[in-house]
């Protein structure tokens, strides 16, 4: 299963270099975005200039995919990652930290332009869709 992070999200409603592509020959059921992702659009839809029309655009694309909710076992796994990375003394943004727990908790491979900041967690798979 394939969890796009909120960039990417952004990056397929934009139009935006090969996501559009990819996700569309991804099937659908293999493609899901988070809780907090879904957070984090609804934000965007809400100070949109055009929120009726994004607010369609979304409900559209969430009739296609399966939303993963920020659970028990997200919180667990995200918790882990934010010790570990505050040990290390690399921590990344908190929204990012509870996506990854949302990664880990479901054995998802994380769809984000993001590496630099994921690439920190040694056990989550990542891909960028973009290039």
């Amino acid at each position: 299963m394939y969890l796009l992070d909120t960039n990417t999200l952004i990056y397929f409603f934009k139009g935006k270099g090969k996501v559009a592509e990819r996700m569309l020959a991804t099937p659908p059921g293999e493609v899901a975005i988070s809780t907090v992702s879904l957070y984090e659009i609804e934000v965007g839809i809400a100070r949109s200039d055009e929120p009726a029309k994004r607010r369609m655009q979304f409900d559209a694309f969430l009739a296609a995919v399966s939303v993963l909710p920020f659970d028990r076992a997200a919180a667990r796994s995200a918790s882990l990652v934010r010790v570990d990375l505050e040990k290390r003394g690399l921590p990344i943004g908190p929204l990012d930290n509870l996506i990854a727990g949302v990664a880990l908790a479901h054995r998802a491979t994380l769809v984000t332009r993001n590496l630099r900041e994921f690439s920190r967690l040694t056990n989550l798979a990542l891909t960028d869709w973009f290039d």
